[in-house]
């Protein structure tokens, strides 16, 4: 009984350490910026212009998500935008890369966002390529 007793405490216990380091701590505990939204247009034959939300909670100076880029399914890097500040004042914010060539038999890229600290990394966006 005693052993059964004490492991029920320790279960509550770490429940309540969980529960509290969710609540105090989520966007500290978050390595990567997460891409939220992502817009793409064709302006052009095999040409695409995309608009990208990212959302970073722990913006600062020290560390922020400092770029995002596009990639094939194949993990083939078709384009990449670089961040030089954070953006503190603006979350989730947007940005844009346009012009982006991509190869015919391309149907869809993945967005990924970077975290000037610990690279690429957190939620994606999949996003299907217009006209293919």
């Amino acid at each position: 009984m005693k052993r059964f007793l004490g492991q029920g405490i320790l279960a509550l216990a770490v429940f309540y350490a969980s529960f509290a380091l969710a609540q105090a701590g989520g966007a500290a505990a978050q390595r990567f910026p997460d891409v939220v939204d992502v817009k793409v247009r064709a302006p052009g034959e095999g040409k695409f212009d995309f608009d990208v939300t990212i959302s970073s909670p722990y913006d600062s100076p020290q560390r922020y998500a400092d770029g995002f880029r596009i990639l094939g399914a194949d993990r083939v890097v078709h384009a990449v935008r670089v961040l030089l500040h954070d953006h503190a004042n603006e979350q989730p914010f947007t940005r844009d890369l346009y012009g982006v060539v991509i190869p015919p038999p391309v149907r869809f890229v993945v967005v990924e966002a970077r975290d000037r600290k610990n690279g690429y990394g957190g939620r994606t966006v999949r996003v299907e390529l217009p006209g293919r």
